[in-house]
């Protein structure tokens, strides 16, 4: 069982690309305790979060998840995947160790999961695989960072 909470209008376009989509505004990285490890702000046109919202969005969104997972009736727990309203879509993919990747995205924004994984795929090759990186702490990866720039930017 996965969990849509829907507030609002859902818009049926689906679109999947090797790039991330436009309207993508914001990436959180949550560690399996709930702690923001990682955020990045894409928009140009909205000005980004400040860095003590982003930090309640983090663990709000954490204990909203594993509540989620509690409430699953049969099946392993997956909590929120996807949180859709009328401003703004929230989509969050889950690795099997916990570790939580959120889009904060517009909500014509179809297609996240695909990005998320994508982006899973570049933490662990180019964060995970670091050596001086530890596990849970806050990300600051160069490499990490280029390559999801070639995301972003489709180069």
């Amino acid at each position: 069982w996965s969990l849509l909470v829907y507030l609002g209008e859902v818009n049926s376009k689906h679109t999947r690309t090797s790039r991330m989509p436009a309207g993508c505004l914001t990436l959180f990285i949550i560690n399996k305790a709930g702690g923001l490890i990682y955020t990045r702000h894409f928009s140009q046109e909205h000005a980004p979060l400040p860095v003590n919202e982003c930090l309640r969005l983090a663990s709000t969104f954490h204990s909203m998840h594993a509540i989620a997972g509690n409430l699953t009736p049969v099946g392993p727990p997956t909590g929120i995947e996807t949180l859709e309203a009328d401003t703004f879509r929230l989509e969050c993919y889950q690795t099997p160790t916990g570790i939580k990747f959120l889009m904060l995205a517009e909500p014509r924004v179809t297609a996240l999961d695909t990005v998320l994984k994508q982006i899973y795929s570049l933490y662990s090759d180019y964060v995970l695989k670091n050596a001086f990186y530890e596990l849970d702490m806050p990300i600051q990866c160069d490499l990490f960072n280029q390559k999801l720039d070639v995301l972003v930017n489709g180069k």
